[in-house]
């Protein structure tokens, strides 16, 4: 097993040869190892594919729990495993460095920080509130001993407030205040993504999940894209084809939906 110094550099470094990597989104152990197997090279969790696993929603289940299932993650693969730390678990500063410190003990080598809210009235963080955040998950990062790449998210598209001119100077204020990766969910035009990856010198990750009119791996590396995350698109696939088979069962009144699911022999191989 690769020592977190080794994927912490390993991680880093993913984001810097120009050429877009995929960031597979696994929700346990078992998804973590199979996309390992079937080729990823670096794993992201999912808050709300792991908050589905456990029959919850998204952004309620808690730091504790989110940060035991990535643990368990980063024991399931030799990876480096990037964690969805969701907002930073409190709006003080020091609740979200506490936040990174944890998620540096638990084995992760990257974390995301959100500056939503949860609350309609005011889904987002002011820009200063957010900054000092980011600063605060910085300084936490910068405290571990490994490359620990922290990744800054103006969630405008995913709060309802869509607007590009404002994600970008969120995103300059998070690259000022050390960002390493910066990532503004919800963008699904080319022409917003363009904006935003010639307006700041970080690496930036698009979310490919959400939509199923994204442009294509070629039109990403164009657009000078480091990094494309799946999100819980991975977790929501499996779930549907769950849905899909026993509403087919019912349906019909047999069980051929069940045939496409993989050997019983293929994922023990997979994960022995």
């Amino acid at each position: 097993m690769k020592t977190l110094v080794e994927k912490g550099r390993a991680f880093r470094a993913l984001h810097e040869t120009g050429e877009p990597f995929v960031l597979a989104n696994a929700w346990d152990g078992g998804s973590a190892r199979l996309l390992q197997g079937a080729g990823a090279v670096a794993i992201g969790t999912t808050s709300a594919g792991f908050a589905f696993s456990i029959g919850k929603v998204d952004n309620e289940t808690g730091r504790d729990a989110i940060l035991e299932n990535a643990r368990t993650i980063a024991a399931a693969t030799d990876l480096p495993v990037s964690g969805d730390l969701e907002n930073g678990f409190g709006a003080d500063a020091g609740s979200v460095a506490e936040t990174i410190r944890r998620a540096g003990a638990a084995g992760l080598v990257g974390g995301s920080i959100e500056d939503s809210t949860y609350d309609a009235r005011a889904p987002l963080y002011e820009t200063g509130q957010a900054v000092e955040r980011i600063e605060a998950a910085m300084e936490a990062a910068r405290s571990l001993p490994f490359d620990f790449t922290l990744t800054a998210r103006a969630e405008n598209y995913l709060a309802g407030r869509p607007d590009l001119a404002d994600t970008i100077a969120r995103l300059q204020a998070y690259q000022d205040a050390g960002a390493h990766v910066l990532y503004a969910p919800g963008l699904t035009d080319p022409e917003d993504i363009r904006s935003v990856v010639s307006s700041v010198d970080r690496p930036v990750n698009v979310v490919v999940g959400l939509s199923g009119t994204m442009p294509d791996l070629d039109a990403f590396r164009d657009l000078g894209v480091a990094r494309l995350s799946i999100g819980s698109a991975y977790a929501r696939l499996a779930y549907g084809e769950v849905v899909r088979a026993m509403e087919a069962i019912l349906k019909d009144g047999n069980f051929d939906a069940l045939a496409a699911a993989m050997p019983y022999g293929a994922i023990s191989e997979r994960l022995s």
